[in-house]
C-alpha cells in the first residue's frame, strides 16, 4: 500500500519514511498540503500521514480538501500533532481526519495505527461489491452505457451543492455525500425482475408494459428492505432502499409507486430523480437522439415544483458546469452551452413528462 507523508520538517519526514519503508510500505513525501494534494492527483496513495502545522496549507485544511475532492477511492487521513485538547481533536475530525498521532511518535504505535487504517480501507470492498451488483443489473440493458457512473457523479455534485444551503446543513454532510455516491447506482436494481420483453423493447411501451416497468421501484425496494432487516444499522442500505423506492416519485405527488409529494419523498430520492432524468434526456438511445444540455435544462426548469424539488433544481443550475464535465468524462458528450433559469431551450420537446406513459412521456424518462 502506498502512503503519502507530509511534513515541512526534513528530519521528521525522514524518520516517518524510514519507519514505514522498513515495514514494507511504498512511501511518497510532500512538504506541505498543496504539494500533497498534487501528489494525490498523480498517485494512488490510500493513507496520508500529515503534520498539523505547516506553511501554505496545514494538515487540517489538507484533510478538508481531501474530503471535498472527487477522488474515486477513500483516503485515510492521520494527523501528527502536539495539539491534544478536545477542541483541537474536534477541529481535526470535523475537517475529515480519521486518526491522530502525538508528536514525537513511537514507531510501534505509528505502525499499529496504520494497520488500523488498512482495516478501515478494506471496507471499501463493500463499495466495489455494491457497484458490481448494480452493473450486473444494468448489464441486462446493453443500451445504457456509463449511466451508473454518470448518475452517481451527478448525485454527488447535487448533494454537495445542497450541503451549502442552511436548510440541508443538518442532513447533508460529507458522509451523506459519500453514501449517495455509493448507493445511487442501485436505483434501478429492481430491473432484474422486469421481463426482457419489456426491459429490452426497442420502442415505446404500451400502458400494460409501462405498469410492469414501474414495478422495478418496488422490486428494488423490497430486495433492499430485506437486507435492511438483517442489518438495521447499515445506513448505506437504508439510503439505497429509499432511492430505489422513490426516484420516480414526483414533487407534486403524481409520480410512482406511492404518489408521495414534497418532503414525503426522502431527499436522496429527490436528488437521484433529477440526476437520472438529466442523464436519460442527454443520452442517445435506439428510440431517441440525445437532447442538448440546454434542452435538458429547459425541461428541468419547467418541471421545478411538479416533477422536481425546486431546491434540487436550484442546486442543479448552480453546478451545471459539473454536469457537463461529468458527461464529457463518461462519454456521449452533448452541447455544452449553459442554461439560464428562464429556460428557453430551442430544441426541447413541448412536454417531457405528461401523465400518459404512452402518448406524451418521452422514452428517455419512461424507461429511465
Amino acid at each position: 500500500m502506498r502512503i503519502l507523508i507530509v511534513d515541512d520538517d526534513d528530519i521528521a519526514l525522514e524518520l516517518l519514511g524510514d519507519t514505514l519503508r522498513d515495514a514494507g510500505y511504498d512511501v511518497e513525501s510532500a512538504v506541505n498540503g498543496r504539494e500533497a494534494l498534487a501528489a494525490l492527483r498523480r498517485s494512488a496513495a490510500r493513507i496520508v500521514i500529515s503534520d498539523w502545522d505547516m506553511p501554505e496549507m496545514n494538515g487540517v485544511e489538507l484533510s478538508r480538501q481531501i474530503r471535498a475532492s472527487d477522488g474515486r477511492g477513500y483516503v485515510y487521513v492521520m494527523l501528527l500533532t502536539s495539539h491534544e485538547s478536545p477542541q483541537k481533536v474536534v477541529e481535526g475530525m470535523s475537517a475529515g481526519a480519521d486518526d491522530f498521532i502525538s508528536k514525537p511518535f513511537h514507531p510501534a504505535e505509528l505502525l499499529a495505527r496504520v494497520q488500523a487504517g488498512e482495516r478501515v480501507l478494506s471496507l471499501e470492498t463493500r463499495d466495489l461489491a455494491i457497484f458490481a451488483l448494480a452493473k450486473l443489473a444494468e448489464s441486462r440493458d446493453p443500451d445504457t452505457g456509463a449511466h451508473l457512473e454518470r448518475v452517481r457523479s451527478f448525485s454527488r455534485v447535487l448533494a454537495r451543492q445542497l450541503a451549502k444551503r442552511p436548510e440541508f446543513a443538518d442532513e447533508v454532510d460529507e458522509n451523506y455525500i459519500h453514501l449517495i455516491y455509493l448507493t445511487s447506482p442501485l436505483h434501478d436494481i429492481g430491473k432484474v425482475g422486469v421481463p426482457d420483453h419489456v426491459l429490452l423493447k426497442p420502442g415505446r411501451l404500451t400502458p400494460d408494459e409501462f405498469e410492469i416497468m414501474k414495478t422495478h421501484t418496488t422490486l428494488g425496494a423490497e430486495t433492499l428492505e430485506a437486507a435492511v432487516r438483517e442489518y438495521p444499522g447499515a445506513k448505506f442500505l437504508q439510503l439505497a432502499r429509499n432511492i430505489a423506492a422513490t426516484h420516480h416519485e414526483w414533487f407534486d405527488g403524481s409520480g410512482y409507486p406511492a404518489k408521495l409529494r414534497g418532503d414525503q419523498i426522502p431527499l436522496c430520492g429527490r436528488i437521484v430523480a433529477l440526476a437520472d432524468v438529466y442523464d436519460a434526456l442527454t443520452s442517445k438511445r435506439v428510440y431517441k437522439e440525445a437532447f442538448s444540455h440546454e434542452a435538458a435544462c429547459d425541461i428541468i426548469i419547467r418541471e421545478s415544483g411538479t416533477h422536481f424539488d425546486p431546491h434540487v433544481v436550484a442546486a442543479f443550475l448552480e453546478c451545471q458546469q459539473h454536469f457537463i464535465s461529468i458527461r464529457a468524462t463518461f462519454g456521449e458528450p452533448t452541447a455544452s452551452s449553459t442554461c439560464v433559469e428562464t429556460g428557453g431551450g430551442t430544441d426541447a420537446p413541448e412536454s417531457s413528462t405528461d401523465r400518459d406513459p404512452v402518448v406524451a412521456v418521452p422514452a428517455a424518462i419512461e424507461c429511465s
